[in-house]
């Protein structure tokens, strides 16, 4: 994060989820993190099958992961928390009732009272012989700062001033070789290129999980391989929602269909232009085998892919005729 400038984004459900599959601890793994680099939060409710956490996106968050962003909270204060709900969505009500649970997670208790401790006042004349000793220090404090170096000028006295102060500047320094307006210039070349090869490695990483280029080195290729199948997997559930007739005309071939074509083709323009893009795709490859399904297939694409949409009449024919090739 020094080097690059790049912030956290921190998913508590991804926690739970190690802590119940592979006995990881959430408050250990809090402990490594630099938690006062945290940009963003994630959290997400998940369903246990089996005795594996699945990290749905589509169930309510549970107590654990509550307590997961609780036990982040009492160690800084996020600057914002993302619900993530993609499916099986509950009514307003629900929901609302969720996201209040989420901020009473985020809500720090009170801090205690303080017990009020009473307090003797010690007799005059030790009172006053105290405040006579305190300034009794004051000259020779001065006088450590006039003897420091006779010759410096102010800004060097400033400076060994505060280097008795523990913040580490050298000794007869000057605010020039600390001043923070000339710690960016010092650092910008390391900097910017801390940040190509991170902005380099996450395009590597992105193009692996959802364009199927060759995994960058130092991955896991099998666990890439599932997290992008998961990827896939989860693509082809919204197109199917978005166009639900796709699903209708290719029946049980869709999934394994559209997840071929997902393999080397990544999203680029949204759900609605993926569904036509994989329509396309499946005629252009010569599929379904079946002459039925492909017209049908066919007509739906020419009836959203054309550059104006088709009349009622039209609709109204194309759909008398894809009923006659069903039959």
């Amino acid at each position: 994060m020094d080097r690059t400038g790049v912030r956290l984004l921190i998913d508590v459900a991804n926690l739970h989820t190690n802590h119940v599959n592979r006995g990881e601890d959430p408050s250990a793994a809090l402990d490594e993190l630099p938690v006062e680099a945290i940009a963003y939060v994630h959290v997400a409710g998940g369903v246990e099958k089996n005795g594996v956490w699945h990290d749905t996106h589509a169930h309510p968050v549970t107590r654990p992961i509550l307590d997961i962003l609780t036990d982040l909270r009492s160690r800084t204060d996020p600057p914002g928390v993302l619900l993530e709900r993609d499916d099986n969505f509950p009514s307003t009500e629900a929901l609302a009732a969720e996201l209040t649970k989420i901020r009473k997670a985020l809500t720090p208790p009170p801090p205690p009272r303080p017990i009020p401790t009473p307090v003797t006042p010690p007799a005059t004349p030790l009172h006053g012989e105290a405040r006579a000793g305190a300034r009794a220090k004051l000259p020779a404090h001065g006088e450590a700062l006039a003897t420091a170096r006779p010759d410096a000028p102010a800004a060097s006295l400033r400076g060994e001033a505060r280097e008795g102060g523990g913040l580490g500047l050298r000794e007869g320094a000057g605010w020039g070789d600390n001043s923070p307006a000339e710690a960016p210039a010092r650092r910008e070349p390391g900097l910017a290129a801390g940040r190509t090869r991170v902005a380099l490695a996450q395009a590597s990483l992105l193009s692996a999980l959802v364009a199927g280029t060759p995994i960058p080195a130092g991955f896991d290729s099998a666990r890439l391989r599932v997290q992008s199948r998961a990827l896939a997997g989860k693509r082809a559930d919204v197109v199917a929602k978005v166009a639900p007739e796709l699903r209708e005309i290719l029946g049980p071939s869709y999934r394994a269909a559209f997840l071929a074509y997902a393999k080397s083709r990544p999203m680029a323009t949204g759900y609605r232009r993926d569904a036509l893009d994989f329509a396309e795709h499946v005629l252009a490859t010569g599929r379904p085998e079946d002459e039925a399904v492909r017209k049908q297939l066919t007509h739906w694409w020419q009836d959203r892919a054309a550059p104006r949409p088709p009349s009622r009449s039209t609709r109204f024919v194309r759909a008398a005729r894809a009923a006659l090739v069903r039959k």
